[in-house]
This record gives structure tokens, C-alpha cells and sequence, in this order.
């Protein structure tokens, strides 16, 4: 049986958010239009590489396209915040992004995480299409939420627990 195809063109909203503790979060990306509310579970990784890759893409659209209004810096986080209930549509695998020209929207596409019990067929996917500035406050806001997790220890650069964490280039010795 084919995945489910979510389809947000335009969406209303879209943010990256997370819940949780830092060390025990729970990572999403959440999409709205009009009633319809997508959720997606995802990793720490996902949302941050996603915050850069949107911010490295608008330069570059920007760039090669300079006719282009800029894409706004201005968001409200609290305007960002995920949306109860989280119930997640599915675990995100891989993420991407592209641009429609014609209507000026960004889409983000994510596919299903492929496990060991379903095929490539069976992976169900989403896509968001969002303005040039809703996507900037979704990147701007994840990194933000990246950041309010543990800190990284300066030795090894693995993150620290409020206890400290035994740092392997510490020769063992809690930092």
C-alpha cells in the first residue's frame, strides 16, 4: 500500500519546534493550512541542518535572482510555537528544498524514514509550500530551539549533561 501524500500549498503556518527537557527532546515540524495541521517527527539534526540549508538557499536565490524582494527577518516566537496535539504524521528520513519561481513559494519535501518493515512504496511523504519569509522565521526560530539544548563541552565537543559528562579527551575527568 502507497504512503499517505501530504500536500500544504501554501501553508498558513510552519515552524520547528521541540519538547522536552534539554537531553530528552522530541524534535517536529509542523505545518498548518487553514484547518489541516501536519505534524512530523524529526531529529535535533534535521531541524538544524534544515535552519542553515534555508538560509544558505535564500542567499543564494537572492543572488541569482537580485530583482527579488528580500526575504523578511521580522517573526513573533511566539507566533512559533507547535500546535497541540502533537501527533506525528511520521518520523522524517530525508528532508529537501526547492523554489517555485513562478509563485514565488519555497517547498520543503520530506519523506518518510524507511524502516524494516515497509518498503520505499510505503513511505509516506509531505510537502510545504511557504513564503520566502515564512520559511526564514521557521529556520531562524529552529535555530534558536537548537540552541536552548544542552551546552557543548569545549574538549570534546559533545554535549554536557548539568552533572557534567566524563570527557574522553579529559582522560577520563568529568567536566
Amino acid at each position: 500500500m502507497p504512503g499517505i501524500s501530504y500536500e500544504l500549498n501554501p501553508v498558513t503556518r510552519i515552524t520547528a519546534g521541540a519538547v522536552g527537557t534539554p537531553g530528552k527532546r522530541t524534535f517536529y515540524i509542523q505545518a498548518r493550512r487553514d484547518r489541516q495541521v501536519v505534524t512530523l517527527l524529526c531529529e535535533k539534526q534535521h531541524v538544524e541542518v534544515l535552519g542553515r540549508g534555508i538560509e544558505e538557499f535564500l542567499k543564494e536565490l537572492q543572488e541569482k535572482s537580485p530583482d527579488l524582494p528580500g526575504a523578511s527577518d521580522a517573526f513573533d516566537p511566539a507566533s512559533m510555537a507547535l500546535e497541540e496535539p502533537l501527533e506525528p504524521a511520521f518520523h522524517v528520513g530525508q528532508l529537501g528544498l526547492g523554489y517555485d519561481r513562478d509563485n514565488d513559494l519555497l517547498v520543503l519535501v520530506a519523506r518518510e524514514l524507511v524502516t524494516e518493515e515497509m518498503t520505499e512504496e510505503e513511505a509516506s511523504s509531505a510537502r510545504f509550500w511557504a513564503t520566502r519569509s515564512q520559511m526564514r522565521a521557521m529556520a531562524k526560530f529552529g535555530l534558536e530551539v537548537v540552541k536552548r539544548g544542552r551546552p557543548i563541552c569545549p574538549a570534546c565537543r559533545r554535549p554536557m549533561d548539568p552533572e557534567g559528562h566524563l570527557c574522553p579527551r579529559s582522560n577520563g575527568h568529568a567536566h
